[in-house]
């Protein structure tokens, strides 16, 4: 099979463009020809001053990135596209090329961007989903993306175009939800549920179990509000058997979290900063248990299959993806979300129960071989892709852009 795969680079990589590159390779190595169409949101800098008005435009309707897929479509003739991220050079307006040429449209939802103009649902310090319960004019009140009320009005300007010219509703043959979670989030916002499957990320290649001497606990991601890293920091002063904390990662709150833990008087935490792959896989092969604080859903949080894979039991927060993906008592321990309290008794029973966590372990590892192994990927990405070959593809051809109506 010959798939065009789509995907608008952010300026700092994360998680999203592993994901997409792995896809690429496990494509690849299944005998598929893969056609990339990729840009980057650093061509946004060229936007600045007053070319600002012109980058509204192309993150609504973006016409060079539609004549780009539209000559690709004719020239390769893919049987499908699959894409990742449109946002913000890119635009929903391929969608609109690949109905003109008659190709149907997988699309990855890494986050919840289509319903939220911030795509995390979490607003000062909790979860919150009032663009989807009243409307857009919500998240632009609260300036939700970047802290910014007009960064938000173009974001929210962008969805509202494409909602009305049923960009979202018509022109994507099948949706991927990377968990049972999501997918009723996506539902319940309004998406069609006969098109939405469900299909995790994986980890490739396997780094193996981890080692049977564990010295620490350990948090891995951005340092940054929405993953809880506070709520840690006070757990690990209520605890009543000390234990290192390792953190691992970097973010906009490293200074503060480094002067909080020294005004908590926590020498056990050592913050590492941001560690290459095979690094962090190394940590976490001696880790005891992983630490995942969240105070949002989450979207599919790669550092707990890592976890998984290297036997390494996870305590994380009772709600979200990481409820659905970590099972209370099997494979790891849930806490009450942002309750310091509560997930320090729980750190201080996983220490005083060692027997049950390396079960815990074992169990973790299982699951990771049952669901989060490339093997297991490929087969649910193909079963995906038969199903979109023969659903029917929208007809509707929107060759110029769309009016801009106010949010």
């Amino acid at each position: 099979m010959k798939i065009l795969l789509i995907h608008n680079e952010y300026r700092q990589p994360g998680g999203e463009e592993t994901v997409v590159q792995q896809e690429r390779e496990l494509l690849q190595r299944g005998g598929h020809q893969v056609v990339d169409y990729r840009r980057s949101n650093w061509e946004t800098e060229a936007y600045r001053g007053v070319r600002e008005a012109t980058l509204l435009e192309q993150m609504v309707w973006a016409s060079d990135a539609r004549r780009d897929v539209l000559s690709i479509l004719r020239k390769e003739k893919p049987q499908l596209v699959h894409v990742h991220n449109t946002f913000m050079v890119i635009s929903p307006s391929i969608y609109s090329a690949c109905t003109e040429a008659g190709v149907p449209v997988v699309q990855s939802l890494h986050n919840y961007r289509l319903f939220c103009p911030a795509a995390y649902f979490f607003r000062d310090g909790k979860v919150c989903e009032e663009c989807v319960e009243h409307s857009l004019l919500r998240g632009v009140r609260h300036g939700c993306y970047r802290g910014s009320h007009s960064a938000t009005a173009a974001v929210a300007l962008m969805l509202h175009v494409h909602r009305l010219a049923g960009t979202f509703s018509s022109a994507i043959t099948m949706y991927i939800a990377l968990t049972q979670f999501a997918r009723r989030k996506f539902i319940d916002a309004g998406l069609p549920s006969r098109r939405i499957a469900v299909k995790p990320n994986f980890v490739y290649p396997d780094p193996g179990v981890g080692s049977e001497d564990r010295e620490y606990a350990l948090f891995v991601g951005r340092l940054s509000p929405e993953k809880g890293v506070s709520t840690l920091l006070a757990a690990w002063s209520r605890l009543g058997e000390p234990i290192p904390l390792l953190v691992v990662g970097d973010g906009p709150l490293l200074s503060a979290l480094q002067a909080e833990a020294a005004r908590l008087g926590l020498s056990q935490v050592r913050f590492a900063g941001r560690l290459t792959r095979n690094q962090g896989l190394a940590a976490m092969k001696r880790a005891r248990v992983l630490l995942f604080p969240s105070l949002w859903y989450e979207g599919f949080p790669m550092v707990i299959a890592e976890a998984f894979a290297c036997s390494t039991p996870v305590i994380c927060s009772s709600m979200g993806a990481m409820a659905e993906i970590v099972e209370h008592g099997r494979t790891g321990i849930h806490f009450a979300v942002g309750q310091s309290q509560d997930l320090a008794d729980k750190v201080d029973w996983a220490l005083s129960h060692a027997d049950n966590m390396r079960l815990m372990g074992v169990e973790a590892r299982h699951e990771f071989e049952a669901h989060y192994t490339a093997e297991a990927n490929y087969t649910s990405l193909m079963e995906i892709y038969g199903r979109c070959l023969h659903l029917p593809i929208a007809t509707k051809q929107v060759a110029d852009a769309p009016r801009i109506h106010p949010a």
